[in-house]
C-alpha cells in the first residue's frame, strides 16, 4: 500500500487510504480530532481538547472520577478549585487539566507554564516554539514551510526568488539563502540591493 501524501498520525492501508491513530483525523491523519465535540461527550462536565487526546475536569464542588464522570464532594466544594479536585489520603488537592498548567500561588487556580521560555519544549533546529495556554507547538522558522518529503513532514526552505516574495529592487538580482534571501544590484548599478541607482 502506498500513500503519496503520507499518513502523519496513522498508517497506510491501501492506495492513498490512511487509518488514523486514535485522536487524529483527516485524509492524511494530520489533523487533531476534537474529542470534546463528539456525541456523546467524553466528559460529564468540562472537556479540554489536547493534541491527539483530551482531558476531563469538573465544576467546582465536584471530584473527577477515573471514568470521566464527576462526583459531588463537600470537601471539594469548600476548596473552591478552578478545575475541580481530587482527594488523596484524606487531603484535598486542586487539579489542572493539562501538564502545561500549574497551580497558582493560591493553590486553587491554574496558571500557564511557558514551555518555550523554561526550556521544557524541544523543537528541532529549523522549528520555533510557540506557547499556548496549557501547551505549546513547534512551528517552522520564518523562511521555511512545512512540506511532506521523503515519507515525513519537514520544514523546507522557501525560495523567495522563485515565489516572488522578495523585496529586491527592479535593478537587482535575488539570491536565495537558507531561510532567507539576499539582493545584489545588477552590473552598472550601486546600492543595498533593495535600493539600486
Amino acid at each position: 500500500a502506498t500513500c503519496g501524501h503520507g499518513c502523519k498520525y496513522g498508517e497506510c492501508m491501501g492506495p492513498n487510504k490512511c487509518k488514523c491513530f486514535p485522536g487524529f483525523t483527516g485524509k492524511t491523519c494530520n489533523q487533531d480530532l476534537n474529542e470534546c465535540g463528539l456525541k456523546p461527550r467524553p466528559c460529564e462536565h468540562r472537556c479540554m481538547n489536547t493534541h491527539g487526546s483530551y482531558k476531563c475536569y469538573c465544576l467546582n464542588g465536584y471530584m473527577l472520577m477515573p471514568d470521566g464522570t464527576c462526583a459531588s464532594s463537600r470537601t471539594c466544594a469548600m476548596e473552591n478549585c478552578q478545575y475541580g479536585c481530587e482527594e488523596v489520603k484524606g487531603q484535598v488537592q486542586c487539579l489542572c487539566p493539562s501538564g502545561g498548567l500549574q497551580l497558582g500561588p493560591n493553590g486553587r487556580t491554574c496558571i500557564d507554564i511557558d514551555e518555550c521560555s523554561t526550556g521544557k519544549a524541544v523543537c528541532s533546529y529549523n522549528r520555533r516554539c510557540v506557547n499556548t495556554f496549557g501547551s505549546f507547538y513547534c512551528k517552522c522558522q520564518l523562511g521555511y514551510e512545512l512540506k511532506y518529503t521523503s515519507g515525513r513532514y519537514n520544514c523546507v526552505d522557501v525560495n523567495e526568488c522563485v515565489t516572488n516574495t522578495h523585496r529586491c529592487n527592479l535593478h537587482a538580482e535575488c539570491l536565495n539563502t537558507q531561510g532567507s534571501f539576499q539582493c545584489k544590484c545588477k552590473q552598472g548599478y550601486q546600492g543595498s540591493g533593495f535600493d539600486c541607482a
